[in-house]
C-alpha cells in the first residue's frame, strides 16, 4: 500500500505526514515547494495541482490519496479548487488507485456559497468517480485563532460577526488522526464524517481562553454584518466574496456549526481535543501572539 499525501505543508497535512511516518506507512507527499516542505522528513514529490503530468507522476504505484487543497478564493466564476481536485480524481482514476480520502467542509451543499458548493461539486464527482471514497468534513480550525487566518484587530482582539452563535471548533491533529485511520484501514467507505470538537463555544468564550492562556486580555469584538463585509472590501476584496461571507457569518450566528459530534472519537477511540488543549499544546504559536491579522 502506498499512501499520497496532497496539502501535505498544511494545517492538516503536516499533522498527518507526522502521524503516518510515526505509523511507519508508506506515504510520499505531494509538495509544489520542496524547501518549505524540507522539514517535513519525508519522501517528496514535486509538482502542481495545476499541472496534470506532475499529478499523474505523483500518483504512479499510489493506492491510496489524502485529497486537500487550498479552500474558497475571493474569484469570480468556478472555485479554482473543483477544477484542481478533480483533475486528481480524475487522474487517479486512470492510474489505478482505489481510495480517496477527501477534506471537505461541513454544510458542503450543491448551490452553497464559496467553499460549500465546491466542495459539494467535488464530492459528487469523487462519488461518480467508481473509487473507493471517504469524506471528512470539519467544522472551523481551532489553528485559524493562531496562524492568523482569522479576523483580528492590529492589537490581538477577535474581530467577527458571529453574535452568541456557538461554534464546535476542531484541532487540525484530530482531523488528520481520522485521516490517518481512513487511509490505513477500509473503514467508512462511501461514508461522510461530520467532524466537530467537543465543546461548542461563543468567540467571547474563545477570547476569554485565550486571554488564560496568554496571561493577557483578549477581546472578541462584534460586528453588524454589514460593517464586517464593508470591511472585507476596503481591504480589496470583490464585493460578492464579501457578502458571501457575511451570509455565512449569518448562519454561523444562527448556530449552523453549533452541532458537536463523536466522529473523531469513532474513529480515533480517543476523545477530541478541547480548546484549552490546544492551547496548551501550541505554547510556541502563542508566543508569536497577535498573529498576522485581517481587520
Amino acid at each position: 500500500m502506498m499512501i499520497l499525501v496532497t496539502g501535505a505543508t498544511g494545517s492538516i497535512g503536516r499533522h498527518l505526514v507526522r502521524l503516518l511516518r510515526q505509523q511507519d506507512k508508506p506515504f510520499r507527499a505531494f509538495v509544489r515547494d520542496p524547501d518549505r516542505a524540507r522539514e517535513l522528513d519525508c519522501d517528496l514529490v514535486v509538482g502542481d495541482f495545476g499541472d496534470p503530468d506532475s499529478i499523474a507522476a505523483a500518483l504512479s504505484g499510489v493506492d491510496r490519496v489524502f485529497l486537500c487543497s487550498p479552500g474558497a478564493q475571493p474569484t469570480p466564476g468556478s472555485q479554482p479548487m473543483v477544477a484542481q481536485q478533480t483533475t486528481v480524481i480524475d487522474a487517479a482514476v486512470r492510474a489505478g488507485v482505489r481510495r480517496i480520502v477527501k477534506v471537505s467542509v461541513w454544510g458542503a451543499r450543491p448551490g452553497g456559497l464559496l467553499a460549500e458548493g465546491a466542495h459539494a461539486e467535488i464530492e459528487a464527482r469523487l462519488d461518480a468517480s467508481g473509487l473507493d471514497w471517504s469524506i471528512l468534513q470539519p467544522s472551523g480550525f481551532m489553528q485559524n485563532f493562531l496562524t492568523g487566518t482569522g479576523a483580528f484587530t492590529s492589537g490581538g482582539d477577535l474581530l467577527g460577526a458571529y453574535g452568541q452563535g456557538r461554534v464546535s471548533y476542531i484541532d487540525c491533529a484530530d482531523i488528520a488522526a481520522c485521516a490517518a485511520v481512513l487511509l490505513s484501514s477500509d473503514l467508512g467507505n462511501g461514508r461522510r464524517f461530520v467532524l466537530t470538537g467537543p465543546e461548542a463555544l461563543t468567540h467571547a468564550e474563545i477570547a476569554a481562553r485565550l486571554s488564560e492562556a496568554l496571561g493577557r486580555t483578549v477581546s472578541y469584538i462584534d460586528q453588524p454584518l454589514s460593517d464586517f463585509a464593508d470591511n472585507l472590501v476596503a481591504q480589496g476584496l470583490p464585493a460578492q466574496f464579501a457578502a458571501d461571507v457575511a451570509t455565512l457569518y449569518a448562519d454561523v450566528a444562527d448556530g449552523s456549526l453549533a452541532e458537536t459530534t463523536s466522529a473523531v472519537h469513532d474513529l480515533t477511540h480517543r476523545p477530541a481535543t478541547t480548546f484549552a488543549e490546544f492551547l496548551s499544546r501550541e505554547r510556541d504559536l502563542l508566543r508569536q501572539w497577535p498573529p498576522r491579522h485581517y481587520g
